[in-house]
């Protein structure tokens, strides 16, 4: 599977981004997909994952409310509609996919990356 993030950019709080994720290769409609974010210094921090259906998703405890994981297995893409973005979103945006349906936190549950797309939020 290969993963081609896109979407990321420079935001001022408040503001909006929407991130895409084309997925091409191995059947994209059978893994489960995941958003993940790093920032400089810090560990790989998960945000939010969806399951192979679309009908379950989860999302970490700092973007819960404002951020919003979908899928369209039509087109092999996931999304991450980021919404009331604050300067500490500033990251690397990774998506990433599994080879199981079901979704998980852990970024070491994840087999497959895409290579990031920076987002950055001014103040």
């Amino acid at each position: 599977v290969q993963l081609q993030a896109s979407g990321g950019g420079l935001v001022q709080a408040g503001g909006s981004l929407r991130l895409s994720c084309a997925a091409s290769g191995r059947t994209f409609s059978n893994q489960a997909m995941g958003w993940f974010r790093q920032a400089p210094g810090k560990e790989r921090e998960f945000v939010a994952a969806i399951t192979w259906s679309g009908g379950n998703t989860l999302y970490g405890g700092s973007v819960k409310g404002r951020f919003t994981i979908l899928r369209d297995n039509a087109e092999n893409t996931v999304y991450l509609q980021m919404n009331s973005l604050r300067p500490e979103d500033t990251a690397v945006y990774y998506c990433a996919a599994r080879s199981a349906r079901y979704i998980v936190t852990m970024a070491t549950e994840y087999d497959y990356w895409g290579q990031g797309t920076q987002v950055t939020v001014s103040s």
